[in-house]
């Protein structure tokens, strides 16, 4: 429907001048040819040039005056798509996606079939997703342009969302007949054929996947795709053999993949751990250098067997001198019979290396090791004790290696770890600092450091520590704010909870929580950029990642950590001394929200909680979701 206070010639032409330096970015063009239109008396209230103009003063930084001037235009024309459309879009700006919504559906009443608007529509519906209006708009768009690969693709993918598998596999099917391969490497109608077979795996058509498969293999890219595809689909539709098969082909390309042992034993239904470990031994034989059919079997086997293999493990790990070797096993430290077996072979290797200088305590049997071998076996005896609580031999242990090697940066790691684990904070934090030294330049060795540093409370010196590796200019809070450093946050808020600093511990606790919604934001740009791209496999993996976004464990702890500074502060209100005396040691101005409980007016007080309560409710949903599918 037209402007129900259209323009002459001129002034119509320089309206569209305005548009074209809006998508031009030229936005400085565009305010002069929007002057010259609302300069003349007749049109000083033209409801879709004041639009335009707050529009682009909005992209100029100007919000205050953009939403007076959009404002004033939706007045003067409320039956105006293009007005609703731009406080739609400022809206959108401000990240306000149901106000925006609702401005794209007012644009919609007077221009039902404006490509644009519904477009814009169905990138906020998907993002809130809201995919039953999603489905209804991606139908809409289809009608309009059933030529464009974008408007087939996203009808299909919001019935596959929504779950039904039979219309999208026929809309995806009636699109692929309409397009043809390129060249012999046609990415796009690669990844196009994957996902098709991808909606029909979820749908449970086993066997139709399978046949889809081996009529388009040859069109497809990704072959390892199809080897993984291939053994998903015949493992579940029972054809034991031929997975077998794939999962053969597939440990010759990785026989690090530890997923495709696990998946080849299912194949060939081996429950008895004896058959298990003939199957470990021999792609031990077949690839003596893959490091994955050594260390699966150790989970498996038992007694001498154990022994036997924990004891050839050991030995390669402590002659090539592998630094998270202790970790690698770590594990196995659940059953006791294999922690006292581990502990009885590394005590054998201490004495043995001191007197012979080999594993075997008999000089004829063995080589001799490198001076390393008796390092590295003190290395794992102090990790090992450390990990059992023995604090002081686990510290006889590390003194011993770091005497025999005064200068190895783990060593001191080790010892500032032991410390820490058994409480002593300053001493932990002393032990890490001397590591640090070592190596300057170490970023991994600069990070442990700081987190030491927050373990203990020392929070500016936290972060002179990471102002190592920040940007200049800034300090070093910002930045590792600016960078989302969750971790580093995480310890800080810890850090003022313990040094009942509550206004700085909720202001990091709130940017973790800023962070992961930016997170969530930053989505938005994916929805067209995936489909023009046809990474469409990768784009439905996204969207369901975002879904549970929340359950990452940082936001679990920054949830916690709020959580208790609320409810102390609802226990025990902060008096007024106690409000100054925070305001004096903290060293910084306080997120105000922590005043005396008595001077909050209610809806502050309501406000304040809504934090909490988002967080306690992600919480109990995903604990809950957690317990109805982990087995008791």
């Amino acid at each position: 429907m037209p402007s129900s206070n259209p323009l002459p010639p001129k002034e119509n032409a320089l309206f569209k001048r305005i548009l074209k330096c809006y998508e031009q970015k030229q936005y400085k063009n565009g305010l002069k040819f929007a002057k010259q239109i609302l300069s003349n008396p007749k049109y000083a209230e033209h409801g879709e040039t004041l639009a335009m103009k707050g529009l682009t003063l909005n992209c100029l930084g100007r919000k205050e005056e953009a939403y007076d001037y959009v404002r004033r235009g939706l007045r003067n024309d409320l039956r105006s798509h293009v007005c609703w459309h731009v406080y739609g879009l400022l809206q959108r700006s401000d990240k306000k996606y149901d106000e925006a919504i609702k401005c794209y559906r007012n644009a919609l009443k007077w221009e039902k079939d404006n490509i644009q608007i519904l477009r814009d529509l169905s990138l906020l519906q998907i993002q809130m997703r809201d995919l039953d209006g999603y489905k209804d708009t991606r139908y809409q768009l289809f009608m309009l342009r059933p030529t464009q690969r974008a408007s087939w693709i996203g009808f299909a993918m919001a019935y596959h969302l929504l779950k039904d598998f039979s219309t999208a596999l026929r809309i995806l099917e009636d699109f692929r007949k309409t397009q043809a391969q390129k060249s012999n490497f046609d990415y796009e109608h690669s990844e196009l054929l994957l996902y098709q077979n991808m909606v029909l795996h979820e749908s449970g058509a086993l066997q139709e996947a399978i046949s889809h498969l081996e009529r388009y293999s040859e069109q497809i890219c990704d072959k390892l795709s199809i080897l993984e595809t291939y053994g998903e689909l015949y493992l579940e539709s029972g054809r034991w053999k031929e997975s077998e098969e794939i999962y053969r082909k597939l440990l010759l390309r990785n026989p690090e993949n530890t997923k495709y042992y696990k998946l080849l034993q299912e194949a060939l239904r081996l429950t008895d751990p004896e058959e298990k470990l003939k199957l470990f031994e021999e792609y031990r034989e077949r690839f003596p250098r893959a490091q994955a059919p050594q260390r699966l079997p150790l989970a498996l086997a038992t007694g001498d067997t154990f022994k036997t293999l924990v004891d050839k493990y050991l030995r390669r790990g402590l002659h090539k001198g592998v630094p998270p070797l202790f970790v690698d096993l770590r594990s196995l430290y659940k059953d006791p019979e294999k922690v006292n077996i581990i502990h009885n072979l590394i005590l054998q290797y201490i004495d043995s290396l001191k007197t012979c200088g080999n594993f075997a305590m008999n000089e004829s049997e063995s080589a001799n090791e490198p001076a390393s071998a008796l390092l590295w076996a003190l290395y794992y005896m102090s990790q090992h004790y450390d990990f059992l609580g023995d604090t002081n031999k686990a510290l006889e242990a590390i003194n011993a290696a770091i005497d025999h090697t005064p200068t190895l940066i783990e060593l001191f790691v080790t010892k500032g770890r032991i410390f820490k684990h058994a409480g002593d904070l300053v001493e932990a934090y002393k032990w890490m600092d001397e590591a640090q030294g070592l190596d300057t330049a170490d970023r991994y060795i600069n990070s442990k450091c700081a987190k030491y540093l927050l373990r203990a409370n020392l929070v500016k010196e936290a972060e002179e520590k990471c102002s190592k590796f920040t940007r200049e200019g800034v300090t070093a809070m910002e930045n590792l704010n600016e960078m989302q450093c969750m971790w580093f946050q995480t310890e800080c808020a810890l850090a003022y909870q313990r040094m009942e600093l509550f206004g700085e511990s909720l202001k990091k606790c709130h940017e973790i929580d800023r962070h992961f919604s930016e997170i969530i934001e930053d989505q938005f740009d994916f929805h067209t950029y995936c489909m023009r791209k046809m990474t469409l496999r990768s784009y439905v993996g996204l969207l369901r990642l975002e879904d549970v976004l929340r359950a990452h464990p940082f936001y679990f702890k920054a949830a916690r950590c709020a959580i208790q500074v609320y409810l102390r502060l609802h226990d025990k209100p902060l008096t007024d001394d106690s409000q100054q005396q925070e305001l004096n040691t903290a060293p910084a101005p306080l997120f105000r929200t922590v005043p005396r409980v008595s001077r909050i007016q209610q809806s502050v007080f309501e406000q304040q909680l809504v934090f909490v309560l988002k967080f306690m409710l992600c919480h109990s949903a995903i604990v809950a979701e957690a317990a109805a599918i982990q087995p008791d």
